[in-house]
């Protein structure tokens, strides 16, 4: 990566403009929706009052209805219905794993698609949401970064990949009862689907906001973490504007490896990004950086860079996923084997650090770390491969 990467917005990242009509209340933070309400007619005096009953409506119960608001008057909710809307991204197509985990294909502005996955397990179910459609990191051992960026997700595209898979859990409280009387589906949030959440901070930030919020989704922070391939300048504003957890994409224990494998390394390379890392301001023994590692056979794997990857964490409060590379059609690398994988991580253990080796999930219907990619562009490919070749 040279110094002209896209750390800035261009034309194909920012959204395009939609045309004029009725407000998506969706994604506004409570700042913004005041002022939306105060904007269409709703009086200065009345409207926090206004915003904490929507919000709840919203966010809380999942009501897509003004009319269904029944503790607004019958004159507001229909002012309501004539300017705003409340809509989240359209659930296009859904797998499910033979281990339960689910692909969701979901179709967002302008027509471009993304992916979430669904990961539930005995103690926890985790939502894998997107912040870009497409990336421009080009990592390549990952799938996704073969698929250019178109642009970036909106904060009403991202908290409503979190509320299009409560829909299809059926997560939603019933009106009437208390929050905490159903279990939680969906408790955790992670930020590893496709594209760098640090390319598109604002926005992740007001989404995570509103997941966050205690009249509404109510998820904790300390429940969603941001995964970032070491967008250096980004990432003290992570903890001081979201406060989430953190996890980073590493990979490599020098930067001639790195660069191969996270080009982003070209422009901030090891020591800058683990200079960052060691002033994170939320760092501590409580609040560990996660580390990601994907097992690359014969390329990251050996035990030079194991010990190499525990002097370079030395003194951050730190855990290690080592992840199986979860193999893709074309992919230019091959899993390691399994004994290596916990000989590496054994060396790791030894050293006083956590190393536990994810389990890979999904993996049937490609929804495994590093797997993603839009099924749109996926058949746009195939057909463009298949007109490519003569007819007998």
């Amino acid at each position: 990566m040279t110094d002209a990467a896209p750390i800035t917005q261009d034309v194909l990242t920012i959204p395009r403009k939609l045309p004029e009509g009725p407000v998506n209340l969706v994604g506004l933070t409570r700042e913004g929706l005041r002022a939306a309400l105060i904007e269409h007619g709703t009086p200065e005096k009345q409207a926090r009052m206004r915003v904490d009953q929507i919000w709840q409506w919203i966010y809380q119960w999942g009501e897509r209805d003004f009319h269904a608001m029944t503790n607004l008057s019958k004159a507001y909710r229909a002012e309501l219905a004539d300017n705003f809307v409340i809509e989240i991204p359209e659930l296009v197509d859904r797998q499910v794993s033979a281990d339960g985990t689910r692909k969701y294909l979901v179709r967002i502005a302008g027509g471009h698609e993304v992916e979430v996955v669904y990961i539930p397990e005995e103690d926890r179910g985790t939502l894998c949401i997107s912040s870009q459609v497409g990336c421009t990191l080009t990592c390549s051992f990952c799938h996704t970064g073969t698929q250019k960026l178109v642009r970036n997700l909106t904060a009403a595209e991202i908290v409503g990949q979190i509320m299009m898979a409560r829909d299809d859990l059926d997560e939603w409280p019933r009106r009437g009862e208390g929050t905490g009387e159903r279990p939680r589906l969906l408790s955790n949030i992670v930020l590893m689907g496709m594209g760098e959440p640090l390319y598109n901070f604002e926005n992740v930030r007001d989404a995570m906001k509103i997941a966050m919020d205690g009249e509404g989704i109510s998820l904790s922070r300390r429940r969603i973490t941001l995964s970032t391939s070491g967008v250096v300048p980004e990432i003290a504003k992570t903890a001081e504007e979201i406060g989430c957890m953190l996890a980073v994409s590493f990979h490599a224990t020098t930067d001639e490896v790195r660069d191969k494998l996270v080009p982003i390394n070209k422009k901030w390379n090891i020591a800058a990004l683990l200079d960052a890392l060691r002033e994170y301001p939320k760092v501590s023994n409580s609040e560990r950086i996660t580390f990601e590692y994907v097992m690359l056979k014969g390329v990251n794997d050996s035990d030079a860079d194991a010990r190499r990857l525990v002097q370079l964490i030395k003194g951050i409060p730190a855990k290690i996923n080592l992840i199986p590379f979860n193999e893709w059609p074309g992919a230019p690398y091959q899993r390691s084997d399994w004994n290596r994988i916990e000989k590496f991580a054994d060396i790791i253990y030894k050293a006083g650090y956590a190393s536990p080796i994810r389990t890979p999930r999904g993996e049937d219907i490609m929804a495994a770390c590093g797997q993603l990619k839009s099924a749109s562009e996926r058949v746009r490919k195939a057909r463009r491969q298949v007109g490519a070749v003569p007819a007998p």
